[in-house]
């Protein structure tokens, strides 16, 4: 009996993974979104150390899609040209917001609204090179390199 309702069980998870995972290439592959809105969140890795020490090289950050809330402080995910930059929020003027990675020594060029994903909402520490071995990117994310820099990855 326990075995069966395991079986079930993980038949059920695998219809679902497949069901995300056919979600997510509809959004990057059909409708050439830049990144995969699921119940209002996404998901990044970041490949530079511009955030370092507050996020690292190999980092996951969890998105909240929603440019309502945001605040000088935060952490946020923008578009700029083809890249997709994670960075903290330094100054909020008229409509235009200012960021600036926690390492480097001079503030980007203000960015609108319009270009903000969302705010950083958790940080996942190395996510691809965790030291149990096990690679959760490779596992259970699709990559989507089409629209990306060198700055962020991107998973869904």
């Amino acid at each position: 009996m326990l075995k069966k309702i395991i079986e079930i069980v993980l038949n059920i998870l695998i219809i679902i993974t497949i069901i995300l995972v056919i979600y997510a290439l509809i959004q990057i592959k059909v409708l050439k979104k830049d990144y995969i809105n699921l119940f209002n969140f996404t998901a990044f890795e970041v490949i530079t150390g511009s955030m370092s020490p507050t996020i690292e090289i190999g980092d996951m950050v969890v998105v909240e899609i929603d440019k309502s809330q945001i605040n000088v402080g935060d952490i946020i995910v923008f578009k700029e040209q083809n890249s997709i930059i994670t960075h903290r929020v330094t100054e909020i003027k008229d409509k235009n917001i200012i960021t600036k990675g926690d390492a480097n020594n001079a503030k980007d060029k203000p960015i609108k609204e319009e270009y903000i994903i969302g705010k950083v909402i958790k940080t996942i520490p190395k996510i691809r090179n965790n030291k149990k071995g096990f690679n959760i990117s490779s596992s259970f994310y699709i990559n989507n390199y089409n629209n990306i820099s060198d700055k962020t990855y991107f998973y869904a």
